[in-house]
């Protein structure tokens, strides 16, 4: 698993220093559907650590289709925490 989140995106690197900053709670992985996007082009993979409001705004850019979040881990005191299928059913952050 680890070579899996320290393998080189775009975006936030694993050791970003906005991973440590107090109001980050959400790490995502994406990918660009939509030429008209901030992140990149299509195609692009993407990692970002975000706070609540970052992470709200990216899950409307994924209902509108313009991305596809493809890993998400909650991030508690810089600290990386994976989430599997089955608890992302169950806080429905998906």
């Amino acid at each position: 698993m680890q070579d899996r989140l320290a393998r080189e995106l775009k975006g936030h690197n694993i050791l970003a220093v906005e991973r440590f900053q107090d109001s980050t709670r959400h790490m995502i992985e994406f990918v660009v559907r939509k030429s008209e996007n901030p992140y990149g082009s299509p195609g692009d993979e993407i990692r970002l650590f975000l706070d609540d409001a970052g992470y709200r705004n990216a899950l409307e850019r994924q209902e509108r289709k313009e991305i596809k979040i493809k890993r998400y881990a909650r991030i508690i005191e810089g600290h990386i925490l994976m989430q599997d299928k089955k608890s992302k059913k169950n806080t429905g952050t998906h």
